[in-house]
């Protein structure tokens, strides 16, 4: 009796995923591939949090520099200052690139050249294990550019609502919903040269998605599209709580990520399944 009830209970860490996916595909072991990266990158440091200054210089360039020349620009709760207006979607687009950059050029690099996920299927690990680990390293690293910039921001004085402590969560659902976006993309390239496409993605994202001005500039036909993108979204989300105007919108934007990361990491998996098993 003792027997069959420890078969039909799922051990602890593994749960519900044990009665959805097979074990052969899941092992409960994805924080091996995370301790791994933190391993490999403790001495490549300066790497990491490199991407941390990027939005920094575009929020002492643009949104105190072109945004002394601008007195006020519409916000979620009416007229706002320039740099309170940038300084969220620079914080949204800093975890949205800390996280596609790690999990697509890193991905393909371990993938084609290091070899390094078919070592891995040897072991106990299983496809699933690959892409939550990698999706989970790639969200620490989103959250870590997040979390420097929102330390920048109280600094200069851009975070006027308690809110604002829902913003580091919420960094790291977007951080985790575009690096399982990633990933499932860069199980279909065959080159370097295919991510130009990358590019093509995330740079338009951060120059159109309402990061630099309001929604309101554009056409109706392209408001709607805008309104589609994931950047938009969590754009939106991040400035609504870092002024405090938190409507139940902010709902919606979390179900758009929540299933953009379910959607993304049960693609990569599958690929890689497949691509590693071929």
């Amino acid at each position: 009796m003792t027997r069959t009830l420890d078969r039909a209970t799922p051990k602890s860490g593994v749960g519900l995923l044990f009665r959805i996916v097979p074990p052969g595909l899941y092992a409960g072991r994805s924080h091996v591939l995370v301790e791994r990266s933190y391993l490999v990158n403790r001495r490549a440091w300066l790497s990491v949090v490199s991407g941390f200054f990027e939005p920094l210089f575009f929020l002492l360039s643009l949104g105190f520099g072109f945004g002394a020349l601008v007195s006020a620009v519409e916000g979620p709760g009416g007229p706002m200052t320039y740099p309170a207006f940038v300084a969220p979607a620079l914080l949204a687009a800093s975890a949205m690139n800390g996280a596609v950059f790690d999990a697509t050029y890193n991905l393909f690099y371990k993938f084609k050249y290091a070899r390094l996920y078919e070592a891995m299927l040897a072991t106990p690990l299983g496809p699933v294990d690959i892409a939550v680990g990698e999706a989970t390293w790639a969200l620490l690293r989103g959250g870590l550019y997040s979390a420097g910039f929102l330390v920048v921001m109280l600094a200069f004085g851009l975070i006027t609502s308690w809110w604002a402590l829902l913003v580091l969560p919420v960094c790291l659902l977007v951080a985790l919903a575009f690096a399982a976006v990633g990933m499932a993309g860069t199980t279909f390239m065959r080159s370097w040269q295919d991510f130009d496409l990358v590019q093509v993605f995330v740079l338009p994202l951060f120059l159109f998605s309402s990061t630099f001005y309001p929604l309101s500039v554009y056409p109706p036909f392209l408001q709607t599209i805008v309104q589609w993108t994931p950047l938009y979204h969590a754009i939106e989300l991040v400035r609504a709580l870092t002024t405090g105007f938190v409507g139940w919108s902010a709902l919606g934007h979390v179900a758009y990520f929540v299933v953009m990361a379910t959607i993304g990491v049960l693609i990569a998996a599958r690929r890689l399944g497949r691509l590693l098993t071929a």
